[in-house]
């Protein structure tokens, strides 16, 4: 028994992990609808299997002998920080039955598909009974882990740790008080033209541009795919496969585009982790039960919101690309220019679809269901009132009227799943992003490349202070160590606050 042998164990649960993560990906990308029920019970199976090696006599005396054996090397070391990793999922899922985390990954499996079809038939009822028990077993779930205040907190846990329903407050009311007005002030304005947005662009034609702007951004298809599916993701069976999607819309191309953009930018996290963290504890979410090496959901987002907006939405980005865009769609931009282009796809407009959201909008959209899942949790709200809220919900944060359930309250696939307590990543993607993305470029090299249309020296960067590490540091610990602060909301509304000015400034004109 050895600190070797635990990580011999821990890469065996990867393994397992990883073959979870590819019938996962299958289901979402390949399997015909008629195999959810037998591919949840098979994905349940391997979560309990994983579950059962973590708190498994052998793994608690392998973890006792390893915590011994480096208990004299510095309080930082990899071997410390890996042991006590370790340490936290054994106690974490310690405390949860095997059967409700079976009973949960079952019915996310088939929820999937009961969603998918609601969705399509814009049937909320069809989905409820569904979704009042993946509720009710998340509910058990977070009272089996425990929480000092919220149950919501517990969910939280598995997602962005150290992130509480109080902790979100302050963090949202911050956001609220910067960006309610200036989505106000923007309804006054006139829009930027947008139209050649939404003329018939080829399918073909954008999957082929959206491989070429992820190779861009450093995406390596050697190690990675591209493929298509109705609700885009990434996902990873080590560094040396990474797998991303997106989704398709003829009449609407910037929704592949800058989905492909965003899945690059997860993939890019995954890609630059350490070699040397391959099938250990800084590269497998033992917590969580992912394969992934991403430190939180949160983290995670910052990279692929700093690749879709921060760049992918830039005047540089575009300086350096918009003539390979006209050469993709000669027809459709023919009487576009490039500044046009830059406005159209910065606009900010409130709308309904979250993943179409602008990036001005978009928090408004995450902050409204994490009141909703908050509200789920801890029984104010009943599943079957949540249309109604849903829309009041809508018709507060953006002043919109939602037509229908599929516009509305079905529009994401994250609760059929199970992924309760996942929606606050995405805003703390977005400051965390803002934050990285204005520290890197107090570098003069890197804002230099940059203004010239040249990020290979952000990547670098960010690689550096962020993805090469894995899971071994904290949120917080990253951002200190790369920024000097924990999460701090400033750098992302002065960046909120300095773009929009731009674009709808008095001078503005509407085209």
């Amino acid at each position: 028994m050895s600190y070797a042998g635990l990580l011999e164990t821990v890469g065996r649960i990867n393994d397992v992990l990883n073959a979870y993560s590819i019938l996962n990906w299958d289901a979402r990308v390949m399997m015909p609808p008629g195999g959810s029920e037998t591919r949840g019970k098979q994905l349940a199976t391997l979560a309990v299997i994983a579950q059962s090696m973590i708190v498994s006599d052998d793994m608690r005396r392998q973890l006792d002998a390893a915590e011994r054996e480096t208990a004299g090397l510095a309080e930082g070391s990899v071997e410390r920080g890996m042991v006590a990793q370790v340490r936290e999922a054994v106690g974490y899922h310690s405390r949860i039955p095997a059967e409700l985390l079976r009973q949960k990954t079952e019915l996310g499996s088939v929820g999937q598909e009961i969603w998918a079809t609601a969705r399509a038939n814009s049937d909320f009822k069809s989905f409820a009974p569904t979704l009042e028990k993946m509720v009710e077993i998340n509910r058990q779930i977070a009272e089996a882990i425990g929480y000092k205040a919220h149950p919501y907190d517990a969910l939280m846990y598995r997602f962005e740790p150290g992130e509480t329903a109080a902790s979100l407050t302050v963090l949202f009311d911050k956001l609220k008080a910067a960006i309610i007005p200036l989505v106000r002030a923007i309804g006054q304005k006139q829009q930027p033209r947008a139209d050649f947005l939404e003329r018939s662009y080829p399918e073909a034609a954008q999957l082929g541009f959206a491989v070429d702007m992820a190779k861009v951004i450093g995406y390596d298809f050697n190690r990675g795919r591209l493929d298509t599916t109705v609700h885009p993701f990434e996902v990873s069976f080590t560094r040396n496969d990474v797998r991303i999607t997106t989704r398709f819309n003829k009449s609407h191309m910037p929704m592949s585009l800058f989905g492909a953009l965003h899945e690059a930018g997860h993939g890019l996290y995954e890609q630059n982790v350490d070699p040397a963290y391959t099938r250990t504890p800084f590269a497998t979410d033992l917590v969580g039960l992912y394969a992934v090496g991403g430190v939180s959901f949160g983290a995670h987002e910052s990279q692929s919101r700093l690749w879709e907006n921060h760049v992918g939405r830039s005047p540089e980005f575009w300086a350096q690309h918009f003539p390979a865009i006209r050469a993709a769609y000669p027809e459709q931009l023919k009487d576009v220019d490039e500044a046009a282009f830059v406005r159209a796809i910065n606009r900010s407009r409130p709308s309904l679809i979250r993943v179409e959201a602008d990036e001005l909008t978009y928090d408004l959209h995450i902050m409204l269901r994490v009141d909703i899942e908050r509200q789920l949790v801890e029984g104010s709200l009943k599943v079957k009132d949540l249309p109604e809220a849903w829309n009041a919900k809508i018709k507060e944060y953006l002043g919109l009227d939602v037509p229908n359930d599929a516009m509305g309250v079905l529009q994401d696939v994250h609760w059929s799943s199970g992924q309760i307590g996942t929606f606050c990543n995405y805003t703390i993607g977005n400051v965390m992003a803002g934050q990285l993305y204005a520290k890197a470029r107090e570098t003069p090299a890197i804002a230099s490349a940059a203004k010239a249309g040249n990020f290979a020296p952000l990547r670098a960067w960010l690689t550096e202070n962020i993805l090469q590490h894995g899971r071994r540091y904290t949120r917080d610990e990253l951002l200190v160590r790369s920024t000097g602060r924990a999460l701090d909301p400033a750098p992302y509304i002065a960046y909120l606050t300095s773009k929009y000015s731009e674009i709808y400034g008095p001078d503005r004109k509407g085209n």
